[in-house]
């Protein structure tokens, strides 16, 4: 059976569409219609003509819900949590009582949770208030989401309706994830701890390195909170950077100029010490593994570190290591065109910007350097095979990388316009 899941505000009007799709297309003998209908148990041999029922129930099991009627109630739930309507969600659990325990999204892995749950993740304190009072019981879960999400009021509120009890050690780990400054910082005002009695790391500094969120300043923020509360980070260049500690900085390259221009190993980027893992796991755009400050730079939005980086000598032009197979060798041009922020821009639909590539465009980049990538995002974004780019350009990269929200079109127009004065193709 195929397999969907719902978005996080699902909109009922849109599944009908697709049950209509899906009842046209088996209607029209499309084979794989059919076969979704069949593992759906609908009886298509013993049915003259097809019905809208069948393709209707044949959908809400590829989202994993029982029934139409269920999927329905999804949508019905969750819209009336993102409209704050409290007379609907109590209508919908006196109606269907089992939904107040149940995932709104339906799916088992759904971290947003039963309703009261997914009421925190958008801070609707009086639907949480009365779906607690009709039994519901994932007070639990509901202030993680709270905090994860940056809302504090609603965090502080649920951790008093659970009676104020310890900080669990993994709590940390949400805020972290979304870079929640407020939701870090109300968690350890709470009494979450960084370090565990016998002084061992509990603080995710691995969430914060490697999460695909990017918001610089907070990020900088929470990783000084940590250390405030008692955790040590290596004294590193590359964790100067994380941390936007120019200070730092400025003292390792007064010790080793070379560190401008150096290029760094994954695990110096992304220290196992402190929990990172390998090259999927730790999010990014373009390849960071034996990449300088200045790709860092690019792919984690420190557009002021990269400024003040290249007033100091960093040249625009280093290329990354190259490893034994071949792969390597790109420029920070390379990271503007596939990265994170662009993922970001795309994925909330908001403007590109080229601010990057036009910082480096205007120090000597060189659009024509070739280079060799070898990609594979993270299982986060879905099920996508490691690819292959030979031979390529930072035009070619982000022509050829097959998963277009990741790639900044207005990077591309820039280096285009400089590659091709007279607005032809790339390559």
């Amino acid at each position: 059976m195929r397999t969907r899941r719902l978005p996080v505000r699902p909109d009922f009007e849109q599944l009908k569409h697709q049950a209509k799709d899906l009842l046209r297309a088996a209607r029209a003998g499309d084979p794989d219609a059919l076969a979704e209908l069949r593992s759906a148990n609908a009886p298509l041999d013993e049915t003259p003509e097809i019905k809208l029922s069948q393709a209707q129930h044949a959908l809400a099991r590829s989202y994993r819900a029982s029934s139409w009627t269920r999927l329905k109630q999804a949508c019905a739930m969750a819209d009336a949590i993102w409209a704050n309507d409290v007379a609907a969600v109590r209508v919908l659990v006196i109606e269907s009582p089992a939904l107040i325990h149940e995932q709104v999204l339906i799916r088992q892995d759904s971290n947003w949770g039963p309703p009261l749950t997914y009421a925190a993740n958008l801070g609707r304190d009086e639907i949480i208030i009365m779906l607690h009072g009709m039994g519901a019981t994932d007070l639990a879960s509901a202030v993680e989401r709270a905090a994860l999400q940056g809302k504090v009021a609603t965090a502080r509120m649920l951790h008093g309706m659970m009676g104020s009890p310890a900080v669990p050690a993994h709590a940390l780990g949400g805020p972290a994830y979304t870079l929640s400054v407020g939701g870090t910082a109300m968690l350890l005002e709470l009494g979450a701890k960084v370090l565990d009695a016998d002084g061992r790391r509990l603080a995710p500094v691995d969430v914060v390195l490697e999460t695909d969120s990017r918001k610089p300043m907070a990020k900088h923020q929470i990783l000084e909170m940590y250390v405030r509360h008692g955790l040590e980070l290596p004294d590193t260049p590359t964790m100067a950077l994380h941390r936007g500690r120019i200070d730092l900085l400025e003292q390792h390259i007064q010790r080793d100029p070379s560190c401008l221009n150096r290029t760094f190993t994954h695990e110096e980027i992304y220290p196992p010490d402190l929990g990172c893992h390998d090259e999927v796991q730790a999010t990014q755009g373009t390849p960071l593994k034996g990449t300088t400050l200045l790709h860092l730079c690019a792919d984690y939005d420190e557009y002021e570190i990269a400024e003040w980086l290249i007033a100091r000598g960093a040249d625009v032009n280093t290329r990354a290591a190259v490893d034994a197979e071949g792969f390597g060798g790109h420029t920070a041009l390379f990271c503007t065109v596939v990265s994170q922020p662009a993922f970001w821009m795309n994925y909330g639909g908001g403007s590109a910007s080229a601010q990057f590539t036009k910082l480096l465009l205007h120090h000597g980049a060189d659009v024509n350097v070739r280079a060799s990538l070898r990609k594979q995002l993270h299982p986060g974004y879905g099920e996508h095979p490691l690819r292959e780019y030979r031979d390529i350009t930072a035009l070619s990269w982000g022509e050829r990388f097959e998963e277009k929200v990741f790639v900044n079109g207005a990077a591309l127009d820039v280096i285009r316009s400089m590659v091709h004065p007279d607005g032809g193709g790339g390559e």
